[in-house]
Parts: C-alpha cells; sequence; structure tokens
C-alpha cells in the first residue's frame, strides 16, 4: 500500500499519520546508527545508511522508498542532477564526508551533507527528511553521542525555522553554480539551531523530539 497513490495529498489525515510515525522510527534508527558507530569506532557516512534513512522517512508514503531515483525531477525552479548521475555523484559525496570526518569542525561536516544530500536530490520523495536526518547522525557521532534538546535539529529547521533554511539552501545551489559553493549562510543556521536545541535540554528537560 503506498497513501499518496491513494490520497493523492500529503494532507490527508492518514497520511499525516503515518508520516509522523515514520519520523519516529527514523530518529529511533538514527540513535541506533549513531550507539553502533561510536561502539566500533567506525563513525563514517554510507549510501547504505542514507537509503535506510530515506526507507524510514517515506516507506508505504510514496513508492521507491530507500532507491535512488530512476528519472529526472524539478524541485521548483531548480533541477537536480540529471538521474543517471545520481549514483557517481553520492559515491563521490560520501567519499568527500568520510575525509573531512576527522579534519573539519561538526557543524561544517552537518551543514555540508545538510545541502549536498538537498542538491543532488538522490530519492523520488523525502529528500529532505533524509538529508537533515543525514546531517543530524554525522552531527551526534562527530558530538560523542547524540545531542539533547526537547526540540531536535531536523525539526527546528523543517518547521520553525523553514523559510530561512530554505533560502539558505537556495544560496548554496547558486554559489555552486556560479563556481564558488558559499555554505555561510545555512552554517550560521545550523549552528544557531544547535544553540538552541542545547539551550532547551537546559530549560525544559532532555527529551528530544523528532
Amino acid at each position: 500500500m503506498i497513501l499518496f497513490e491513494i490520497t493523492n495529498s500529503e494532507q490527508h489525515d492518514a497520511y499525516r499519520e503515518l508520516e509522523v510515525g515514520n519520523g519516529n522510527r527514523q530518529y529511533d534508527f538514527i540513535r541506533s546508527m549513531v550507539v553502533a558507530s561510536l561502539q566500533v569506532g567506525r563513525p563514517f557516512l554510507s549510501q547504505t545508511l542514507l537509503k535506510a534513512l530515506n526507507f524510514q522517512a517515506i516507506a508505504c508514503l510514496h513508492v521507491a522508498a530507500g532507491e535512488y531515483r530512476p528519472c529526472p525531477v524539478t524541485v521548483g525552479t531548480y533541477t537536480p542532477p540529471d538521474h543517471y548521475r545520481v549514483p557517481a555523484l553520492m559515491e563521490d559525496f560520501v567519499n568527500t564526508v568520510n575525509m573531512r570526518l576527522h579534519n573539519t569542525d561538526p557543524v561544517a561536516v552537518a551543514t555540508f551533507v545538510l545541502w549536498r544530500v538537498n542538491h543532488i536530490h538522490p530519492f523520488i520523495n523525502g529528500n529532505g527528511r533524509t538529508a537533515r536526518a543525514a546531517a543530524y547522525f554525522v552531527l551526534c557521532v562527530l558530538s560523542g553521542g547524540i545531542l539533547p534538546g526537547t526540540v531536535i535539529l531536523p525539526e527546528l529547521l523543517r518547521v520553525q525555522n523553514r523559510a530561512e533554511y530554505v533560502e539558505a539552501l537556495r544560496e548554496g545551489d547558486r554559489t555552486a553554480a556560479e563556481g564558488s559553493l558559499d555554505l555561510s549562510r545555512l552554517h550560521a543556521l545550523v549552528a544557531r539551531l544547535i544553540d538552541q536545541q542545547l539551550a532547551s535540554a537546559i530549560n525544559g528537560g532532555d527529551q528530544p523530539t523528532g
């Protein structure tokens, strides 16, 4: 069963209820993978993990959950890379991230992950959810564990700061097209929201939602 094919709307109550359930399961999966990564002492990002994050996000909501898109797509006025380039682009992406894991500050790595997954747009649906989850995974691994807070970074980006987040992504796309990638605006947003999440752990307890 694919709910979007049945309801033809992401606003339908059934779609939204499953979306929340998927989001909770995705967060539990992130927690498990952060713990496993730290226990084995091998922090790294992989295409398998990214596909699993996408599957958790859109299982039974959209087709091809956890699979790279087999067709071209457009996102507003932006046209992501052709679908046949996605596997090679994702391989290069994870290699780049893994080379940066030990010599770049965690916020910078998470910011790059957040932008790059959105930019490549490797999946049919759930790219934003996957990008935010992957960025949070990297951030937590590099920070030595799950970050405390009552509302976590992915939700702060998606709900409370969406307009600023989207514009920061677009600025990254524009500067990349001009040949000089500038993620300073997105980096500043991510850094501010991480501080907000950590502050919420002090002010309102440390049970995160995502």
